[in-house]
């Protein structure tokens, strides 16, 4: 008989399969792994988080554009109405201009009562022309101050010295224009040669009791710069409004003379204020001087300057020069 071959428990074969078996049992477990339910579920969250945030992006983008524009149209907005505003103010300054001009107009009276008034002058007027004693002089005088201008100028001084004393100087204002009941034409300026009225600046404001006030309350509060230096505005308005067929005299108000050379002033006002064949220059030149303080012994020299130039550019020039030495005068 045959001998039977001894069988191994353990064989090579046998071992195979348990491998192949272990191997479907993890390639299992991996696959079910992969394909979890709750797996599935965060992919799909990740993907709506990620889509809710794109999505709020781009509503903040829109957002932001929107808010981009609205403010291109608040500037646009803001820009209009300051064009609007400085449109009102100048319209706005146009009105008081206006109204400044108004106030200088002389009142009209009814034709009646103006022709009335023209033939009482008239009248008047040919019977002092036919008195046999009667002589008319060259110029006439008031307190040895010619007053034969037809067109005044004032020259007045704004800086602090002339301001502590403002109310006398307006004052003296008023005296000199009660001085000349009527002329033909008034203007107001400072040293520096800044108009009082400077919408109408280079213009003659016609004379009347409207104007004559206008003038009195604006004087209250009327203080621009000055350097205290009365030459530059002489210049300007013998240069500004002489012309040959006005009587002109100027009317210079300070208190001191910050300027450098005395004698350079002189000069120059006399190439400007030239004299004709018979000796008169095209202006009179008037000056008033206010003291620089009331209780101060010692005269600064700014204000001796001034005295002494005054003195001598009015006595050029034809004027009157009057130093005031207290309030009360």
């Amino acid at each position: 008989m045959k001998k039977r071959r001894n069988i191994e428990a353990f064989s090579l074969s046998f071992l195979d399969c348990i491998c192949c078996g272990f191997g479907a049992i993890v390639l299992l477990l991996v696959l079910s792994k992969l394909y979890d339910p709750s797996n599935y579920d965060l992919s799909n969250q990740s993907q709506e988080l990620s889509q809710s945030l794109k999505e709020q992006l781009i509503a903040i983008s829109n957002e932001t554009e929107q808010n981009e524009n609205e403010l291109r149209t608040f500037d646009e907005l803001i820009k209009n109405k300051i064009e609007e505003l400085n449109l009102i103010n100048a319209e706005l300054y146009n009105v008081q201009g206006q109204h400044e001009l108004s106030l200088s107009e002389p009142i009209k009276l009814e034709s009646n009562e103006k022709d009335l008034e023209e033939a009482k002058q008239r009248l008047s007027e040919e019977i002092i022309r036919l008195q046999p004693d009667y002589k008319r002089a060259a110029n006439e005088s008031i307190g040895g101050i010619p007053v034969d201008s037809e067109y005044i100028i004032f020259v007045i001084d704004t800086s602090g010295s002339m301001q502590a004393k403002w109310d006398w100087a307006e004052r003296k204002l008023s005296e000199v224009l009660d001085v000349y009941p009527t002329v033909k034409g008034i203007q107001i300026m400072n040293d520096n040669g800044r108009f009082m009225f400077q919408q109408y600046g280079r213009s003659w404001l016609p004379d009347s009791p409207q104007l004559r006030q206008s003038i009195k309350n604006t004087m209250r509060q009327w203080a621009p710069f000055s350097d205290s230096d009365p030459s530059d505005g002489i210049s300007y308005a013998i240069q500004s409004f002489w012309a040959p067929d006005k009587k002109i005299s100027i009317y210079v108000f300070g208190d001191e003379f910050q300027g450098n050379s005395m004698e350079a002033v002189l000069n120059d006002i006399d190439r400007i204020n030239i004299e004709d064949e018979n000796g008169d220059r095209l202006v009179r030149i008037h000056a008033v001087g206010f003291p620089y303080n009331f209780g101060g012994s010692r005269i600064p020299q700014s204000s001796q300057r001034f005295a002494g130039l005054m003195r001598s550019l009015c006595e050029r020039n034809g004027g009157t020069f009057v130093a005031l030495t207290n309030d009360d005068r």
